[in-house]
């Protein structure tokens, strides 16, 4: 009995999306759309979501590079605005480097570089809110696996399990996601910066190498 219960609780969570789909059956999980209600509207073509963070942040409804909530966009290293082929820490022009926090610097940071306005990344202490005060559930949004993260007043987000690029390859996709803060890692300031990480298991920040490719969700005031 206890066998066929985890099993139904396992397919409700498959089926549960940050949106549930209209009566046209339209799914309404990316975009720039209500993200499971609260405040939404855009920013230089961008969508976000007011998830009523004490902070009153508002978080955008995709990745830099991406058109949909479900897809993982671009790859950056740390503190550098374009993706390319290979990530490593020959071709990192932070790596090594004694930065400070990058956040609305447009030399740096890929958000302010790519799609302006008031667009930036997040800073350490940023991402930290993110976790502390939200509930998150892994989840699958048209296929995707990855975290849909409610905030306090019930609005949501979904971040993709976009995994992480070094050298040629991508690996990790669907298992675990790696988004970019805006902070040198401290200790490691010229080697390392963190980032939030996530998997089925749960949700932490930590540190790791510039070099490495990671994904972007920007944030606004």
């Amino acid at each position: 009995m206890k066998r066929i219960y985890l099993i139904m609780l396992m397919i409700v969570s498959m089926i549960v999306s940050c949106n549930p789909k209209d009566e046209d059956d339209n799914n309404n999980s990316g975009g720039n759309g209500n993200n499971g209600g609260g405040s939404a509207g855009e920013i230089a073509g961008h969508g976000y979501v007011d998830l009523g963070l004490p902070s009153g942040l508002k978080w955008a409804t995709c990745n830099v590079g991406a058109t949909s909530a479900e897809d993982y966009g671009d790859y950056f290293a740390w503190g550098e605005t374009n993706p390319k082929a290979e990530y490593t820490y020959e071709n990192s022009i932070t790596y090594g480097e004694q930065m400070s926090d990058i956040s609305g610097n447009a030399q740096y940071d890929a958000a302010t570089a790519n799609w302006g306005g008031s667009w930036r990344m997040p800073t350490i202490d940023e991402m930290r809110e993110l976790v502390d005060h939200c509930e998150w559930e892994w989840t699958q949004v048209n296929g995707v696996d990855g975290s849909k993260v409610i905030g306090p007043n019930g609005s949501c987000i979904f971040l993709p399990a976009a995994g992480v690029r070094y050298g040629a390859s991508l690996g990790y996709v669907g298992y675990n996601g790696y988004y970019w803060s805006s902070t040198p890692y401290d200790g490691f300031n010229d080697y390392c910066a963190y980032d939030l990480y996530f998997d089925y298991g749960g949700e932490d920040v930590d540190g790791n190498l510039r070099c490495y490719g990671r994904t972007v969700r920007p944030i606004t005031e």
